[in-house]
C-alpha cells in the first residue's frame, strides 16, 4: 500500500497533495490495521477482515479516482474499530462495543480516559489532516468515497450505488440527475445509509460548514472486488463528477487525466 502514497502516517494515509484537481476524496475507512497494543481488540481474524473493520474496495477506488482527476486525497490508516474517523467523539459508534453481528471486546466498557486516548491519538490528528488538505486547495469540493455490503442482517440490497447527503444535496442532486448518462447500476439517494444513520460527519466538518460542494459516496463491494472491477468504477465516477462539476458551473480545475 505504501507504493501508493506520498504519506504514511499513524492517522491518515495521503497521496497526491499538490494535484492538480479541485477535488479532494477523503476515504475514512480504508484500512482494517488494528495496532498491536489493542490486542486486536479481541476479534477473530475474520472479522478484522470483514466489512465491520473496513471498507473494502474503497481505497482502491480513491487511488484510482485521485490518479484519474488528478486529486488529493487522503484515507483513515486505522480500523474504524479502533476509531471510526466519520463520526464525532460523543458517537456510540466512533468506537463500537458491536459492529454488524459482531461483538467488540477490546471497546466494551471503554473509560473515559481510554475514550479520550483514542479521540486524541486517531480522530484530532485525522480531521487536523483533513482540514489542512482542504485549505491547500481553492474553492474545493469534497466526495467522500466507502463501500457496503450485498447483504446486511441477512437482507440483501439491491441498491448498488448511493449518492448521500446531508443539508447540503446540491452536488448529490447533479449527480443524481445525471447518473443514466454514466451507469447502468441501480442508483438511490441516501441508501443504504443516509444522515439519519449519523453517516454524514465529514459531509458536515469539512464541506457543509465551509460552504463548499460536498457528496458522499456509496459503492457495494461485490461491484468492486477486482483490480479491474475498480478501474472501471473510478473510471466510470471520476467523469461522473466532472460532468457534474460542469452542470454547476463550478469554479476551479476539474478534468479527468488520460
Amino acid at each position: 500500500m505504501s507504493g501508493f502514497v506520498d504519506k504514511l502516517e499513524r492517522h491518515a494515509m495521503v497521496k497526491n497533495t499538490n494535484g492538480s484537481s479541485s477535488i479532494v476524496i477523503v476515504c475514512e475507512h480504508a484500512s482494517s490495521d488494528i495496532p498491536a497494543s489493542f490486542n486486536s481488540l479481541g476479534v477473530s481474524k475474520e472479522v478484522r477482515k470483514s466489512h465491520a473493520a473496513w471498507d473494502p474496495g474503497a481505497l482502491a477506488v480513491s487511488i484510482r479516482l485521485s490518479e484519474q482527476l488528478d486529486a488529493a486525497l487522503i484515507a483513515g490508516a486505522v480500523s474504524r474499530l479502533v476509531y471510526d474517523c466519520n463520526r464525532p467523539p460523543d458517537a456510540p459508534d466512533a468506537m463500537p462495543s458491536k459492529s454488524e453481528i459482531f461483538d467488540i471486546p477490546g471497546n466494551a466498557h471503554l473509560s473515559q480516559s481510554e475514550r479520550d486516548s483514542r479521540v486524541k491519538t486517531f480522530y484530532r490528528p485525522f480531521q487536523l489532516a483533513v482540514r489542512r488538505l482542504m485549505e491547500r486547495v481553492n474553492d474545493p469540493i469534497l466526495v467522500t468515497v466507502h463501500s457496503f455490503t450485498p447483504v446486511y442482517h441477512g437482507k440483501k440490497r439491491s441498491v448498488e450505488i448511493g449518492i448521500l447527503h446531508d443539508k447540503d444535496a446540491r452536488f448529490a442532486d447533479a449527480m443524481l440527475e445525471t447518473a443514466n448518462d454514466h451507469t447502468n447500476a441501480i442508483v438511490r439517494r441516501n441508501k443504504p445509509y443516509g444522515p439519519e444513520d449519523g453517516v454524514t460527519h465529514t459531509l458536515k466538518e469539512h464541506g457543509i460548514n465551509g460552504g463548499y460542494y460536498n457528496v458522499m459516496l456509496e459503492i457495494r463491494n461485490d461491484l468492486i472486488k477486482t483490480t479491474q472491477q475498480q478501474d472501471a468504477m473510478a473510471k466510470v465516477i471520476a467523469g461522473w463528477i466532472v460532468d457534474t462539476c460542469m452542470a454547476l458551473k463550478v469554479s476551479g480545475s476539474i478534468q479527468c487525466q488520460e
